[in-house]
């Protein structure tokens, strides 16, 4: 059965409006789709339909804007779902410890669905689970209402593979994964996202295939990076630069680049790679498989904070400071540079272990929402960047915005204590700009460096 119309009009509904779904929701409709947008938030289907977005990342609010009311229309009604073409689920699917996933999200959306899809539409999930989900949880819950899959509607599992900050970029560029339920569910996706995207599209044999692919993806990403963890260490006993070193190790071609090691920083955090690479474990687990790996680069990626707290307190005692009643200023708080994501952010562990140790810790990030980072943090925000340094006798540069790369090292030194350390977690600053910094008078501090 063909589960695409042949016209030119396609219409979308999208489930789940998070940071994934809002992306998807809102490239389809700048690319002609119209979209129906459900999510059970009524605050956020208010701000949308406004033309508002709350997810800082780049371009999104402008396409939400252009599109609100227009191609893209909100509601918290599952009811509209059965206008659709295609409906894509993109709900969240959170683990507890060590990947088992909490299905509830899920599982609703699923219940919904299956009391309203009607004959003839595409089923896409994009939500990451662990392999044999799609099948073994949705399939049944959607054919709860009478409709067959295969012969009624199709279904397909296309992971989605985004990285925050550049997730626009990606989503009309990299190659979409399709693996569907039946060669006709297959077929109707592959053609979906080529007439939707204009992109690659790289179909799979099952299922499960495509749902293994965006865990390997974040697997070798969490491994990658525990290496570059490892190897900072190693060349900070050794007084080299690990940049110095990666860039040289990466000059080399293996299989079909280069060796390609990542950077280390802080630590990792967001949704996905903190979660991601455990659901692997367990499933494979489950199989009779015990990896080693996984839980080897997650014991190494979880304990960079604490290093990164240790390198705080060292450069507080070469200052001549001891860490209580010290004041440290942590410029940056999301998980990774540009975006306003907190979720998971290794930052959070770096400044409750520096409040145990009696520091002053004084924060600021101009991306994060200001009443999110308090709940977490349990501080409050510098009202500036010049409120926020007053005193301080460390810099903690721990996320690199954009918003940062203007600031004026040697301007702030009026501001901050005389013997100020800066200390990089994440900016990975050039020799030049160490140089500057120590010329202005501060001591320099780097994982790695």
């Amino acid at each position: 059965m063909r589960f695409l119309p042949e016209r030119e009009n396609i219409t979308a509904a999208v489930l789940g409006l998070g940071y994934v779904g809002s992306c998807v929701a809102a490239v389809l409709a700048d690319r002609g789709v119209n979209v129906i947008g459900v999510d059970t938030d009524p605050v956020l289907v208010e701000e949308l339909n406004a033309g508002h977005c709350r997810f800082s990342e780049a371009g999104l609010p402008e396409l939400v804007a252009r599109h609100a009311g227009d191609r893209l229309r909100v509601t918290t009604s599952y009811e509209s779902v059965s206008e659709a073409d295609v409906v894509i689920v993109a709900v969240g699917t959170p683990t507890g410890e060590r990947g088992v996933m909490k299905e509830s999200q899920l599982r609703g959306a699923c219940e919904e669905l299956g009391r309203h899809i009607r004959p003839g539409q595409l089923l896409v999930f994009k939500s990451t689970v662990p392999p044999g989900v799609t099948r073994s949880l949705a399939l049944p819950l959607l054919e709860r209402g009478g409709l067959v899959c295969g012969e009624d509607f199709g279904l397909a599992f296309c992971p989605e593979r985004l990285s925050e900050g550049t997730a626009l970029r990606e989503l009309r560029s990299f190659p979409i994964i399709v693996g569907g339920w039946c060669a006709d569910s297959s077929a109707a996706a592959v053609e979906f996202w080529r007439r939707a995207i204009g992109v690659e599209v790289i179909p799979v044999a099952s299922l499960e295939a495509a749902e293994m692919v965006k865990l390997a993806d974040n697997w070798w990403i969490d491994h990658n990076i525990a290496l570059a963890n490892e190897l900072a260490r190693v060349c900070a006993a050794l007084d080299v630069d690990v940049l110095d070193i990666i860039s040289a190790a990466n000059s080399i071609p293996k299989g079909n680049g280069n060796v390609n090691i990542l950077l280390p920083s802080v630590g990792v955090g967001g949704s996905c790679l903190t979660k991601d690479p455990w659901m692997v474990w367990r499933s494979a687990r489950e199989h009779g498989i015990d990896l080693l790996t996984i839980p080897a680069a997650r014991e190494v990626n979880d304990s960079m904070p604490h290093y990164t707290r240790d390198l705080i307190v060292e450069e507080l005692a070469r200052t001549g400071r001891s860490p209580v009643g010290a004041k440290v200023t942590v410029l940056g708080l999301a998980f990774k540079n540009n975006t306003g994501d907190l979720r998971e952010t290794p930052v959070r562990p770096v400044v409750e272990e520096l409040l145990k140790a009696g520091v002053e810790v004084t924060l600021y990030d101009p991306l994060v929402d200001a009443d999110e980072a308090e709940k977490l943090f349990g501080l409050p925000q510098a009202a500036s960047l010049e409120e926020a340094v007053r005193g301080a006798d460390c810099l903690a540069v721990l996320a690199w915005h954009r918003e940062f790369h203007d600031i004026d090292f040697a301007a702030l030194r009026e501001h901050v204590a005389p013997r100020c350390a800066v200390v990089d977690g994440r900016a990975y600053y050039p020799r030049e700009t160490i140089d500057l910094l120590r010329e202005s008078g501060y001591a320099y501090r780097g994982i790695g460096r």
